[in-house]
Parts: C-alpha cells; structure tokens; sequence
C-alpha cells in the first residue's frame, strides 16, 4: 500500500490538492492535513492519517510546506521507517513529476533527489527572464 500526503499550515495543502487532481484527473489519491484550521494538534491528525498503514512495509511521501516548520517537523520521527519519504518546500511541478511518473514497486530516492532538482529549476524570476529577453532582441 502507498499513501500521499499533502500537509501545511492551514490551506495549502488542501489547494496543492485541488489543483493537483485539476490536472491528473485524480491520477491518485491524496490525503491533506490542514494544521491548525481545527483544535486538533498535528500530531493527530498525523496518526489519525496513518492509522491503516504498516510502516515497515508500507510506502508513505509526505510533501509539506516548508522545512523546519512544525508541520514538517511533526513528520520526522516517521523517518525512521524504511520507506517514509519527507520532503519540504513542496511545489506543483515537484508533486507533478513524482506522483504523474509513480513506479508500481517502491519509489527509489535517486527519482525523489531528480525531481526535486528538476522543481528548483521552475522557480525563475520572470522579470530577469524578460529583460534578458529584451537584451537580446535588442542586440540583433
């Protein structure tokens, strides 16, 4: 068994979501923790989450909104499981590439470190982008 999981400081996770399905048609099933939108600590709704999983067999990606925030650190003591996968400063293009292209068996950590590189590449400052644009046109 293999579970997602989208989880952020209030709504993110819920809009990473709703967009992510837009997208994929729903390509696969994805559970969101909106931390602190309800009374109920993280820590939780993290075990409420996770309640149906064998975490020495089961595969769990975890994207949250940023490293070191509670919602990300609420998460890491699941690393110790051998195929719990956290990472931080999720982006659409990241969450695309790894969840469109899931292997049927485990995912490998090489393809997570690959598409965290290749999501780094999409966070351009676009005013940089046209005005070298406009440089160039204007050496022609």
């Amino acid at each position: 068994m293999r579970k997602i999981i989208f989880a952020s400081h209030h709504k993110l996770a819920e809009g990473l979501r709703d967009t992510f399905d837009y997208i994929t048609n729903n390509v696969v099933e994805v559970k969101t923790i909106n931390a602190y939108i309800s009374n109920n600590p993280v820590e939780e709704e993290i075990v409420a989450t996770l309640k149906d999983l064998d975490l020495q067999k089961d595969e769990v990606l975890v994207f949250t909104d940023m490293q070191g925030g509670s919602v990300n650190q609420a998460f890491v003591k699941y690393l110790q499981y051998p195929h719990f996968h956290l990472i931080a400063g999720v982006n659409l293009p990241l969450i695309l590439e790894l969840l469109i292209n899931l292997p049927e068996n485990y995912i490998d950590s090489n393809q997570i470190t690959a598409a965290i590189d290749n999501a780094k590449k999409q966070i351009i400052y676009v005013n940089d982008v046209m005005n070298n644009l406009q440089i160039d046109e204007d050496d022609e």
